[in-house]
């Protein structure tokens, strides 16, 4: 259980203070950073597959096009989170993109009960209920809905359905995706290389560094989040993810020193509280379960 929880701490920090790690590339195009998150996600997935011996699982892939299908659909959700999350954070919308993920849970919430048909309680309602009037509150305060934040819930939040219902465990779902998305990079830095626009090859020492770490970068967190998920329950689990787009928020506010207004904290205050509602009532209903198990 305390190791369950380091873990799972470890990879939301980790995913907390990615803004940091993107600010730093702010000279790479945001599609060349997401080609080389692709790339080398791939090749240190490879290693780490490698170091553990544990490849029977694509000789059953390779039998079954519709789970690779599903992972095609998965990978372009993925790439296109990945592209809204980096462009945001490299044009300074870092509290919009934070927005995004404690949206999250609440639009995963409203994806069961509409495709999975899954019953909503009345807490749940109210929630989602909170959440919305957040929202409606931004729209009319900006004069646009909060583009950046939507774009980001709905696209992890059907990417996780997707992931959900595969046959795959994290490590060999990431593998297949990158590899998917494999051809695309090295097609598209192929092209950037001859037509002389290639930023890793043009960039400074550093950012080449920086490129080639995104995959540990990417793949660690993953693989932390996968052990402390196996060890905790989902009710902890469910709490603990909130620590990322806080630690982007205060990011955003203290150290970027984006615009947060009164107007528009009341947007995220609505927001925050349908968050408690929701992780409330999942405590009471968890807590209520496990008494009438025992």
């Amino acid at each position: 259980m305390r190791k369950g929880i380091l873990y799972a701490t470890a990879a939301y920090t980790v995913w907390g203070l990615f803004p940091i790690y993107f600010k730093a590339l702010h000279d790479i195009p945001p599609v060349e950073i997401l080609l080389h998150r692709m790339l080398w996600s791939l090749v240190f997935l490879l290693l780490v597959l490698a170091s553990r011996n544990q490849w029977s699982w694509i000789r059953n892939v390779v039998r079954q096009p519709k789970l690779i299908a599903g992972f095609t659909a998965s990978a372009l959700l993925l790439s296109v989170n990945w592209l809204i999350y980096i462009w945001a954070i490299n044009n300074d919308r870092v509290i919009d993109a934070s927005l995004g993920y404690f949206m999250t849970p609440l639009v995963n919430v409203l994806l069961g009960y509409l495709l999975l048909q899954e019953r909503l309680r009345r807490a749940q309602w109210l929630a989602v209920a909170l959440a919305a009037s957040g929202v409606i509150w931004l729209t009319w305060q900006t004069g646009h809905p909060p583009w950046i934040g939507l774009s980001l819930a709905i696209s992890f939040g059907v990417y996780g359905l997707l992931r959900k219902t595969a046959a795959l465990g994290p490590l060999e779902g990431l593998s297949l995706e990158t590899f998917l998305l494999f051809p695309f990079a090295i097609g598209y830095l192929s092209w950037l290389t001859m037509q002389g626009h290639n930023a890793f090859l043009n960039g400074s020492g550093t950012s080449q560094w920086l490129l080639l770490a995104a995959g540990p970068i990417t793949a660690i967190p993953l693989l932390l989040f996968a052990a402390g998920a196996r060890r905790i329950p989902m009710s902890t689990l469910g709490l603990l993810q909130y620590i990322a787009p806080s630690l982007q928020l205060v990011l955003g506010v203290a150290l970027y020193h984006e615009p947060f207004s009164g107007d528009r904290l009341i947007g995220f205050i609505a927001i925050w509280a349908a968050l408690a509602v929701y992780s409330a009532e999942g405590l009471r209903y968890s807590f209520m379960k496990e008494k009438q198990g025992v």
